[in-house]
C-alpha cells in the first residue's frame, strides 16, 4: 500500500483521482488539436496568471495575506515548475507549427531535450535539498523537516538515490534531432522516446513527487503521469513528450491557484510515510502543524526506499540498453535514433509528415 485510501474518505479520494485524470486527458486534447487551443492554454492563460501572481505577492502582507497560493504554494519549486513547463509547451508549438525562424532551423529541434532536462534537474535539486535537510535532522537513516509550504517531509538516502536516477534519466533521452510534425499538424513527435524511456521517467517522477510533494502525489504522481502515457499508448504514438508538457503545465496552473483541492479537502490523500495519517492532518490553510514533535516512529519510509531502488534500477537498465544498441549500430545515440526498427518507433515515424522528415 502506497497511500492512505480507506474509510469514509476513500470514495472522495478515488473520485478526485478520476476527475483529475479525465480532466487532464481532455485538457491535453483541447491544447494539442488546434492553434487556438494551444495559444489560449500556454500564452493567454499563463499571462493572466502571471498578473495574478504579481498582484497577490505585492499584497501578501496586507490584502492577500490569506490567499491560498501565498499560504500554500509560494515556494520556488512550484513557480519554477509551472513556468519551465509552460515555456516548454510554447517551444513545442514553435516546432509543431514551424513558427518564425526558430520553427524552421534544425538546431532548435534540441529544445525538447533541453527543456525536459531542465525540468528534471529542478526536481533533482529539490530531491537533494530534502536529503540534506532530512539527514541533518535524523542522520543517515533520514529525518523529518518542515518545508516552506507547511508540510512535514521525511528526507533521506532515498532522495539521493532518486536524484541520481533523475540524472541518469536525462541521459536516456536519445535522438535529439529527430523531432517531427505529425501529418495532421496536431502533434510534435519524438519517435525515439519510446516506452522504455516513458516507464523509466514515470517511475522516477512518481518517486520524486512521493518524496517531496506528499500532499500532491496521489494526483501529480499518479493521475498526471498516467494521462500522457495513456494518450501515447492509445492514439498519440510518439507524442508523449508533448502530452506530458501540456498536462504538466495545465496541472501546475490549477494547483497553484486552487491548492486546497489537494492540501485540505475531502480529496486530500496522504502517502503511507505518515504512519498515523490523522496526526498529520492539514488545517484550513493547507498546512500541517509545525509544532509536532516527531520521531522515526512517526514515519513509515519502506515504500520510499523500495520505489527509489526501483527508479534507479529501471533507469540503469534503460541506459544500459541504449549503450548496447548504440554500440551495435555504431551510432551516437543523441545525434541518431537508437530505437529504429522497434514497434513504437515505427508507429511514431509513420505519423510524421514526409516533408518534415525530409527536412
Amino acid at each position: 500500500m502506497l497511500f492512505h485510501i480507506y474509510g469514509e474518505m476513500s470514495l472522495w479520494q478515488l473520485l478526485g483521482w478520476c476527475l483529475v485524470f479525465v480532466g487532464l486527458v481532455v485538457a491535453n486534447e483541447i491544447a494539442r488539436r488546434t492553434k487556438a487551443g494551444g495559444i489560449f492554454c500556454f500564452m493567454i492563460l499563463p499571462l493572466a496568471l502571471t498578473i495574478y501572481f504579481i498582484v497577490i505577492n505585492i499584497g501578501k502582507n496586507s490584502f492577500a495575506a490569506d490567499n491560498p497560493t501565498i499560504v500554500q504554494m509560494n515556494g520556488w519549486f512550484h513557480y519554477a515548475k509551472l513556468y519551465a513547463a509552460t515555456i516548454g509547451c510554447v517551444g513545442f508549438m514553435i516546432l509543431k507549427y514551424h513558427w518564425g525562424k526558430l520553427g524552421k532551423v534544425n538546431w532548435f529541434k534540441a529544445w525538447p531535450f533541453l527543456i525536459v532536462g531542465i525540468n528534471i534537474l529542478i526536481a533533482v535539486a529539490s530531491d537533494f535539498e530534502s536529503a540534506i535537510k532530512g539527514m541533518a535532522a535524523g542522520g543517515a537513516q533520514g529525518g523529518w523537516w518542515y518545508s516552506s509550504e507547511g508540510v512535514w517531509l521525511y528526507g533521506g538516502w532515498w532522495n539521493i538515490l532518486n536524484g541520481v536516477a533523475g540524472i541518469i534519466n536525462i541521459a536516456c533521452m536519445t535522438g535529439w534531432w529527430s523531432i517531427y510534425t505529425s501529418k495532421d499538424g496536431k502533434d510534435m513527435l519524438w519517435p525515439d522516446m519510446t516506452w522504455q524511456f516513458i516507464i523509466a521517467y514515470d517511475i522516477w517522477n512518481f518517486e520524486y513527487t512521493y518524496l517531496n510533494l506528499p500532499l500532491h502525489t496521489w494526483y501529480c504522481g499518479v493521475a498526471l503521469l498516467l494521462a500522457p502515457t495513456f494518450a501515447n499508448a492509445f492514439w498519440n504514438k510518439g507524442g508523449w513528450i508533448q502530452n506530458r508538457a501540456n498536462t504538466l503545465a495545465l496541472w501546475c496552473m490549477f494547483a497553484q491557484v486552487f491548492p486546497s483541492f489537494q492540501n485540505h479537502s475531502n480529496f486530500t490523500t496522504l502517502p503511507v510515510i505518515y504512519a498515523d495519517a490523522a496526526k498529520f492532518a492539514t488545517d484550513a490553510t493547507g498546512r500541517m502543524d509545525p509544532n509536532l514533535v516527531l520521531t522515526a516512529a512517526d514515519a513509515n519510509p519502506t515504500a520510499q526506499g523500495v520505489v527509489a531502488v526501483l527508479a534507479i534500477a529501471v533507469n540503469i537498465l534503460v541506459i544500459t540498453n541504449i549503450i548496447k544498441r548504440a554500440k551495435e549500430m555504431k551510432i551516437n545515440p543523441y545525434k541518431q535514433d537508437v530505437f529504429v526498427g522497434t514497434r513504437d518507433h515505427k508507429l511514431a515515424l509513420e505519423r510524421a509528415a514526409e516533408a518534415n522528415k525530409a527536412g
